[in-house]
């Protein structure tokens, strides 16, 4: 099953940042981007892709260890930015280093698990987070919407728990239909692993 690890941001910070993402779909231009549902919204800590069943049970016990070494951190929803013109973004504010520690500790876990390193954290050796809003063709520009996020900022949170998702990619061919996310494991993170 294709699989990552991931903060999921609380209810209450998805209905925050809402009504500005709604506000940016409205622009004109934005019906040609495609937009993540608020189901979706999270932050991803490593990819690890098509992932065997019988590697799951180890995979979720080295994920259960990172989530006992960390202690909850705060963590809010900040800016936004753009990875060229390919995926418009939300930043996050808070104890950004504790998330990329956090990010850090899945990776391991996944290599101490036998899964190979990730294709995509090969290139980027700085663990960026960023919650995606939008993915593009390369044909909209997405400095503007990126710009209209910078001064966006939402409550602070408590980051309580390290989460194991499972995505489902669209089948079906519809233009604009999106991956479907399911949890499949949550860890507390506690801080005395």
């Amino acid at each position: 099953m294709r699989l990552f690890a991931a903060v999921l941001p609380p209810d209450e910070a998805v209905a925050e940042l809402g009504p500005a993402v709604d506000q940016l779909r409205d622009t004109e231009g934005a019906e040609g981007l495609r937009w993540t549902g608020r189901p979706g919204w999270h932050f991803t800590l490593a990819f690890y892709g098509e992932v065997p069943d019988d590697t799951v049970p180890e995979l979720s016990r080295r994920l259960a260890r990172a989530a006992a070494r960390t202690a909850p951190f705060p963590l809010a929803l900040h800016g936004g930015g753009h990875f060229g013109d390919r995926a418009l973004w939300a930043g996050a504010s808070g104890d950004v280093a504790a998330l990329r520690r956090l990010a850090e500790r899945a990776g391991a876990a996944a290599r101490k698990a036998g899964l190979p390193a990730e294709e995509h954290r090969k290139e980027h050796t700085h663990y960026r987070p960023h919650l995606t809003l939008a993915r593009g063709s390369g044909a909209v520009h997405l400095k503007p919407y990126a710009a209209a996020l910078g001064t966006f900022t939402g409550e602070q949170w408590t980051v309580g728990e390290l989460a194991l998702v499972r995505s489902r990619l669209p089948t079906s061919g519809v233009r604009g239909e999106q991956p479907r996310y399911e949890k499949v494991g949550g860890w507390p993170l506690s801080g005395t692993g």
